[in-house]
């Protein structure tokens, strides 16, 4: 098998250097395939390169050009001229031309991780299929006979897609839950990282930032780096204690990270190991068959263009349709299935995640490819369906998680005073905020609903009803959630009841999953999404796209799958002391005001789970009247989604509990907390 693979590398490695130095099709296309086939050969060299431990110990400037050579069409400046943008593609070749063989480029772009782990069978298929889309164009010139037609081409592209579904997803699924695929474990804990040149063994784009974070965390002491890794896993322990999940039956936790944290990465693998966990790292991919919209799942180095990634979002939109979607399905399960035993053992991700990027505002290009109404339903059909798949061999109430945040030096030149910062924010006494919070737990516990306004322009008006507890002296609404599985502290949440909960949610800015809204709005009628709307482009129906798009992931409606309260006024200031409000993460942005979540619950697919708040009481509101189709219509009780949406207090008029007497108890009144026993939370606002 590898020499037959062997064999049909270098058949194709000659053809496409063939392509490269005399493409032998009509003038309009010439210059498509002279550049494809230039980039194909470019990324081969690199994969010779890796073989002979160029990457390994080369002179860092020479790893600088060489990792700046692969990604360079994409810099902003270039990218208006490069195959890869569709906009571009089409203007050369023809609008559906242009589109396929755009989304042919960027396929040919995903060899680069393939080179550098070696994976010769994932270089070679893509490699066919370049040669073959320049062959049926080629052939018809030399025989006279019209070029392919755009059906054709279609048709082409299709069945690779769908061939090579079985293949990849078998590699991707054993990736995310077998150690023995350590390709970015061995540059973690093999490399010297006190030597950035470590970063350029990965194959991903480096910039002077990501060495830049590198090299500060090289400069902390062992015991500061020991002190910001024990956080991260005993936040992931205390997870695991806290729901009543045994730990010792799991064997891999699934670590995910952005280039340049390997020193922290380091360290939290060694607190694993005595836990008796493995790591799993797999990398994020921008593949057709693996891609999931803008969202990144693995770990990742610096984006060349995220307008590139953007553009290329929804090629699946090029082939999805019903046969694809179950043989997606199909091949997913048989991939499971092939590593049962290994993914029973997956305990779940431990993720390291950034803020500083500057925020992107995406460009809607016409030539890039969308998905058709049908289409939209089938991508919302395979994301809960593949959800459900994933849950029978990884199953939710045996797994948990735990997320912590930190800035990148993109973040301007106080990135290491705000690092400090965000250490201390990670890092807080969560006794204070667990008793606070419990007072405003029993204030909200007997509630019917709770009134949420807006105010400084916030058009915020809900009305969030709440579970009816039966036993207020045994039972909890909310969770007190301190810093285990969220890091880091504070915040109260909730499963709103649908039925009742109405009124508009708006937030003036707010960036999601890297994408910017402006004025985002959506309306609930009895706890599902009505309407909604932003004002980030001129056209209306842009925006409800957009919205669609990326909030709704295409479902026509989400339920508010979650009310909660935040409680970290600290982490509020520190982004007032720095300007970073706009760049915080939705994981500390979401404990600086009140938040509503649209899709799953909280505890989506662990509903069953006995859960207890530090008083004993247990936590009874985990279901809504949508999970609860668990029980008769699975496929219609889960949406594999959870956006959070948060209004930061400076626009927050008031929190009322509103009881069945009609009587009231204000939580939170313009921005200050109001409830007593509560108003130490807002010292923070008063420290300069």
């Amino acid at each position: 098998m590898e020499t037959m693979i062997a064999e049909r590398y270098e058949l194709c490695r000659e053809r496409i250097s063939e392509i490269a130095q005399n493409a032998e099709v009509g003038e309009e296309l010439k210059a498509y395939f002279t550049c494809a086939a230039k980039l194909a050969g470019q990324i081969l060299n690199a994969y010779e390169l890796v073989g002979q431990g160029f990457f390994a110990g080369a002179p860092i400037a020479e790893l600088r050009r060489a990792n700046r050579a692969l990604y360079e069409e994409l810099f902003s400046q270039n990218y208006e001229r490069c195959y890869g943008n569709p906009a571009y593609a089409c203007k050369m070749l023809g609008a559906d031309r242009g589109k396929m063989l755009s989304f042919l480029y960027a396929e040919l772009r995903c060899m680069i991780p393939c080179a550098f782990e070696r994976r010769l069978t994932d270089l070679v298929i893509r490699m066919e299929l370049f040669v073959e889309v320049y062959n049926m164009f080629s052939y018809a010139m030399q025989e006279g006979e019209p070029a392919p037609s755009d059906e054709t081409l279609r048709d082409t592209m299709y069945w690779f897609v769908s061939d090579y579904s079985e293949t990849t997803a078998q590699w991707r699924v054993a990736t995310q839950v077998d150690p023995a695929h350590d390709f970015a474990v061995r540059i973690v804990m093999d490399s010297d990282l006190n030597n950035v040149s470590y970063l350029y063994k990965y194959g991903e784009f480096i910039t002077p930032e990501t060495e830049a974070l590198a090299q500060y965390l090289a400069s902390l002491s062992d015991e500061r780096i020991q002190l910001i890794a024990d956080t991260y896993t005993q936040g992931y322990r205390i997870g695991f204690e806290k729901a009543g999940k045994p730990l010792e039956k799991k064997e891999t936790v699934d670590i995910i990270y952005v280039l340049g944290f390997e020193r922290i990465v380091r360290a939290a693998i060694g607190n694993f190991a005595k836990m008796g966990l493995k790591p799993v790292i797999y990398r994020a991919s921008d593949s057709i068959f693996h891609r999931k919209g803008m969202g990144k799942s693995g770990y990742y180095g610096a984006d060349a263009n995220k307008q590139y990634r953007f553009d290329h979002k929804d090629d699946i939109g090029l082939f999805l349709d019903k046969k694809l979607v179950n043989r997606k399905l199909e091949v997913l399960q048989l991939a499971y299935e092939q590593v049962k035993d290994q993914a029973r053992g997956y305990a779940g991700p431990a993720v390291i995640e950034v803020f500083g990027e500057k925020p992107f505002a995406p460009q809607t290009k016409q030539e890039a490819c969308v998905l058709r109404p049908e289409q939209q339903k089938l991508s919302a059909e395979y994301r809960g369906a593949s959800a459900e798949i994933v849950n029978r061999y990884i199953i939710g109430e045996e797994r948990s998680f735990t997320v912590i945040a930190f800035p990148l030096p993109d973040i301007g030149e106080r990135f290491e005073e705000i690092f400090d910062e965000t250490v201390k924010l990670n890092t807080l006494d969560y006794k204070t905020y667990e008793r606070v919070q419990a007072l405003m737990i029993d204030a909200l516990n007997t509630a019917e609903y709770v009134r949420i306004k807006g105010m400084n322009g916030n058009r915020t008006d809900l009305r969030v009803a709440l579970y009816p507890v039966k036993n207020p002296d045994k039972e909890a609404v909310f969770e007190n959630c301190v810093a285990d599985v969220n890091i880091p502290v504070g915040e109260i949440f909730t499963s709103p009841v649908l039925a009742g909960t109405n009124g508009t949610l708006h937030v003036s800015h707010v960036f999601l999953n890297e994408l910017e809204y402006r004025n985002l709005e959506l309306m609930f009628e009895n706890g599902m999404i009505s309407d909604y709307t932003c004002t980030n482009f001129e056209c209306e129906e842009e925006n409800k796209k957009y919205v669609k798009e990326n909030v709704l992931f295409n479902y026509d409606t989400l339920p508010m799958g979650e009310f909660a309260i935040g409680t970290n006024t600290t982490a509020y200031m520190t982004a007032k002391k720095y300007d970073i409000s706009h760049l915080f993460p939705i994981l500390i942005a979401e404990k600086t005001g009140p938040h509503f979540a649209v899709g799953d619950t909280c505890y989506s697919r662990e509903e069953d789970v006995k859960l207890y708040n530090e008083d004993g009481k247990e936590i009874v509101a985990k279901d809504n009247e949508v999970s609860l189709l668990r029980h008769s219509e699975v496929s219609k009780a889960y949406f594999a989604c959870h956006t959070d949406i948060t209004i930061p207090y400076d626009e927050l008029g008031e929190i009322t509990a509103c009881y069945a007497d009609k009587t009231e108890c204000t939580i939170i009144k313009n921005g200050r907390f109001v409830l007593a026993g509560t108003q130490e939370l807002n010292n923070a606002f008063d420290e300069t």
